[in-house]
């Protein structure tokens, strides 16, 4: 049988090389048939690959440059690994990825990358050791299930090498320990262990026919019972699939599952059950699913199991490494609760490698490596490196030089006079105050530590412990010189200072420059003098004092009254000039109403004599010229002339289209009606006004209602027309609730054709004159960016999809003109502060499409005091323009007015100026009384 096998696989064989030899002669003579066209597309090909080559290495070199300038350029790294490994530059590439290691934590399929290539090089060079070493940098990142798995399974391919088993086992206990509980995945790494042990246990298996010795039952019993074991811890996590690993115990145990395991397994799959919404909600969530996680946290906390909190998190930063808080959050769990120290200070190094703008975490980790003991190198390596981590506020260098200076105060010994510490202390002291003077002054334009406290715990310090009271006044007197002589806590603060470790001689010196400095609570300063000399003085420093607080509190009445006197001027000033805007603006209107009202007197003058003519002309053609009107007019707008006119209605006229027949009023229920109309009644409470819109908006009142009905139930739509029937652009909406109101105002700037429409509170401007709405925040917003220099041709979504890599995204308004038309500026909303500055890092010199543009984080500058509600503008803006241009005098210089407002004089009891003389000219308080229409027709018609 043997033989026979053998020589069939023998024919096999032969009959492949045949084939094979075929092919290779059908292949010759096909390439012979195109060996000339196959040598033209071979050089065609040659040169597209040469000129992808040269520029690929171009873009490489870039990069590398770009790196050599801002070694922290992440995008910039992923680009170049990319790019690097398209080429098969493996040394190169090597090196990239280990410089990017060195900044960042890299993600899963970076590692991945990296592990495979270096584990396909390790096959042509064995060196285990190195990819074990890759391996464990790789692991102290994230908790990745899949690369514990890839280091387990690369350690198989060792067991044959002395020890090889007991690694393997020991990086699978490891693997277990750390991802073991991942709910989703941890079911992959437990069972690739025990398909390790099953391959282990057919080793130990004797032959068929063979009865084991001693020594081979042992093994085998010990290997069985590794298996066993194996299976109860897995059956006793709450894990995905959890009954396939049950049923397959049940199949490979001769004995069944025991009790115990059976028990576990059901504690488990209630905990499984419980956890099941939190992994569904997961599932189907979208990255980085932060409210999810923090959800499925709040649980697990408040179940308390530390194992499986500890997971979570593990979980929770894998998809949210770049949020501090989070960081933040997991830090406090394991200083206040598990306190083990490798796993404490590894998660706050991955904490500042992933976040290493945010103090706080830099902060936090200093105390930590305090807490548990760390070398004194280590610590100031840590606070190096917080320097330079590029804080997004002067005050951080505050805070963290701060901690390190408590540190260092901690490491002294106050007994000894002398000491290394002590002077190391002092260093750090003064170097402090040079980086806040040299490096965060020029970087900020502003000084980080305006109170000076750095100083004021120096000389605490020197106070208090090393008894150098010399030293803690002059470091005062440099606090006092930096604009704080003014505060009168800042002198309180000395005095007690020296109250305590002082003497009554400097007290009293420090108290009377306060008396003296302070600006803005002297009365305060003064009080405290007084109750020292009556406790410490002599009867002439009682005096002293009581002349010099008296003398101090005089001037400084004496400056209020005065400054109250000038802020009255200018309040009375700024009535002053309310009341002439009111009265000119009065006079405006009567005016317009007066220019008004003689022209519709013309035109209806005019239109009546053409009445007049039509009905005077031939009979024969009088009713043509009334069929002609019939048809071109309705029996409802007929009947509408009719009640408007008593007659027919005049020629040329055009009756307003249906739409815009109640809406020419204007604002709702403020229009004159007739007397068969129905009252409508205004209720500000539940009405919004709605402007900006497009003049040739088709329907609008069915646009709007089409727009609105998802707020609430409308009652009416009331869109404003102009005489001759056109929309004007705005109108008014009256819900049936005021409740539907803030639904609508979240409609504000949607854009309707192209052009943001305006949604703001319906307001009765003659209650509220200086009523104003400024929709967007004017203070600075830590967690919001402003972009400048886009391309118009910039959307949204674009923008969006730009700013997502950087954190969540809340809300993307592209800044546009009136009209729709953008402007080149955005503002972005992310979820929190830190994901905006990092933004601002990131993004800031950013090209898009061409343009290059600007980042930072939005401060909008003030907006001006005239623009304010309740404010108003400077003399100059009331006063009337001048009649010359940029060219001179205007091209005609005729009056628009009446030459009988014009007249300078007149006779008693005649019209003048806008007001009748004599008697009725002025009333008792010397107001001037405006006139009424037959005052103006009188003026009309006077010759």
């Amino acid at each position: 049988m043997a033989a026979s096998s053998n020589a069939e696989q023998t024919q096999l064989q032969d009959m492949d090389e045949e084939d094979a030899g075929m092919e290779e002669r059908e292949m010759d003579s096909d390439e012979g048939e195109e060996d000339g066209m196959g040598e033209e597309n071979s050089d065609d090909e040659e040169d597209d690959s040469s000129e992808d080559e040269k520029e690929n290495e171009a873009e490489i070199q870039r990069l590398e440059e770009q790196l050599s300038i801002n070694a922290f350029d992440y995008n910039c790294h992923v680009d170049l690994i990319k790019l690097l490994k398209q080429e098969g530059e493996l040394l190169r590439l090597r090196k990239a990825r280990q410089k990017m290691s060195e900044l960042f934590p890299l993600t899963e399929e970076i590692w991945l990358d990296w592990l495979k290539d270096e584990i396909r090089l390790s096959e042509e060079e064995p060196n285990r050791e190195k990819v074990y070493e890759l391996f464990e940098k790789a692991v102290k990142d994230y908790i990745c299930p899949d690369i514990w798995l890839e280091y387990a399974q690369y350690s198989i391919g060792g067991m044959g090498s002395p020890g090889g088993i007991d690694k393997v086992r020991a990086i699978f206990e490891r693997a277990v320990t750390a991802v073991g509980l991942h709910m989703t995945k941890g079911q992959f790494v437990w069972e690739a262990y025990r398909e390790f042990e099953n391959a282990i246990l057919s080793t130990l298996q004797p032959p068929p026919g063979r009865i084991p010795s001693r020594e081979e039952k042992e093994l085998l019993n010990a290997q069985l019972g590794r298996i066993h074991t194996l299976f109860r811890r897995q059956l006793a996590i709450p894990l995905m699939e959890m009954e396939a690993t049950y049923a397959e115990y049940e199949e490979w145990s001769e004995d069944g599952v025991p009790e115990t395991a059976a028990h576990q397994y059901k504690k488990a799959s209630l905990q499984m059950a419980k956890c099941k919404p939190f992994e569904d909600s997961l599932l189907v969530a979208e990255t980085p699913k932060l409210a999810e996680y923090q959800a499925y946290l709040d649980f697990e906390l408040k179940e308390g199991d530390p194992a499986r909190v500890q997971i979570t998190f593990e979980r929770t930063m894998a998809e949210n490494c770049l949020v501090p808080d989070m960081w933040a959050k997991y830090n406090n769990y394991l200083d206040r609760q598990l306190k083990i120290k490798d796993l404490v200070l590894s998660t706050h190094e991955r904490a500042v490698r992933n976040c290493p703008w945010t103090m706080g975490l830099w902060k936090s980790y200093l105390l930590a490596l305090e807490r548990h003991g760390a070398d004194h190198h280590t610590v100031s390596d840590v606070f190096e490196k917080a320097l330079n981590a590029g804080f997004i506020q002067a005050t951080d260098y505050v805070e963290i030089w701060q901690a390190f200076l408590d540190y260092l105060r901690r490491r002294v010994d106050f007994s000894k006079e002398s000491s290394k510490e002590l002077e190391e202390l002092r260093g750090a002291f003064s170097r402090s105050l040079d980086y806040m003077k040299q490096d965060v002054e020029e970087r900020f334009g502003e000084s980080g530590d305006p109170s000076c406290l750095i100083m004021q715990n120096w000389a605490r310090i020197e106070a208090l412990h090393c008894k150098n009271i010399q030293k803690a006044r002059e470091l005062w007197d440099s606090i006092m010189t930096k604009g704080n002589a003014k505060y009168a806590n800042m002198w309180l603060e000395y005095y007690n200072l020296e109250r305590s470790y002082g003497d009554p001689v400097h007290c009293r010196k420090a108290l009377h420059r306060a008396v003296q400095c302070t600006s803005d609570y002297p009365e305060h300063v003064c009080e405290v003098l007084l109750t020292f000399e009556r406790v410490e003085g002599s009867l002439e420093d009682w005096d002293m004092a009581v002349q010099k607080t008296g003398t101090r509190l005089n001037r400084v009445n004496e400056q209020r009254a005065k400054a109250a006197e000038k802020e009255a001027n200018m309040a009375r000033q700024e009535d002053e000039r309310n009341d002439n805007r009111r009265k000119a603006k009065s006079e405006k209107k009567v005016q317009k109403k007066f220019q008004k009202g003689s022209r519709v007197g013309e035109k209806r003058k005019a239109e009546q004599d053409d009445y007049h003519d039509e009905w005077n002309e031939d009979p024969e053609q009088a009713p043509k010229r009334q069929r002609g009107n019939r048809d071109q007019t309705t029996e409802e707008s007929m009947e509408t002339e009719a009640g408007q006119f008593g007659r027919k209605p005049p020629p040329g006229y055009k009756p307003a289209p249906p739409g815009a027949k109640k809406a020419q009023h204007g604002a709702l229920g403020d229009a004159p009606k007739r007397s068969d109309d129905k009252p409508e009644l205004r209720n500000d409470d539940s009405s919004v006004f709605i402007s900006n819109l497009m003049y040739t908006l088709e329907e609008p009142e069915e646009k709007l209602r089409t727009l609105f009905e998802i707020c609430g139930p409308i009652k009416q739509i009331r869109p404003v027309f102009g005489t001759k029937g056109t929309f004007k652009g705005y109108g008014y909406l009256q819900f049936e609730s005021p409740v539907s109101v803030p639904e609508a105002l979240k409609l504000d700037r949607r854009e309707v054709e192209g052009r943001p429409m305006f949604v703001s509170p319906c307001v009765d401007k003659n209650k509220n004159p200086d009523f104003k709405v400024f929709k967007y925040n004017i203070t600075l917003e830590k967690q919001k960016i402003f972009i400048s220099g886009l391309p118009f041709s910039c959307t949204k979504e674009q923008l969006e999809e730009v700013c997502k890599s950087h954190g969540v995204i809340k809300e993307v308004r592209l800044v546009t003109y009136r009209s729709g038309k953008p402007k080149g500026l955005a503002y972005v909303e992310f979820a929190d502060e830190a994901q905006a500055s990092q933004a601002v890092l990131k993004m800031d010199g950013m090209e898009i499409e061409g343009n290059k543009i600007t980042v930072a984080i939005s401060n909008p500058p003030r907006r001006n005091l005239s623009d304010r509600p309740g404010s108003s503008r400077d003399m100059a803006d009331l006063m009337p323009r001048q009649a010359y241009g940029s060219r001179g005098r205007g091209r005609t210089q005729l009056s628009l007015l009446p030459r009988s407002l014009h007249r300078q004089s007149a006779p008693v009891g005649k019209v003048e100026n806008g007001t009748t003389s004599g008697g009725q000219a002025a009333n008792a308080a010397g107001e001037t009384k405006p006139l009424s229409n037959s005052d103006f027709a009188r003026m009309l018609l006077s010759k």
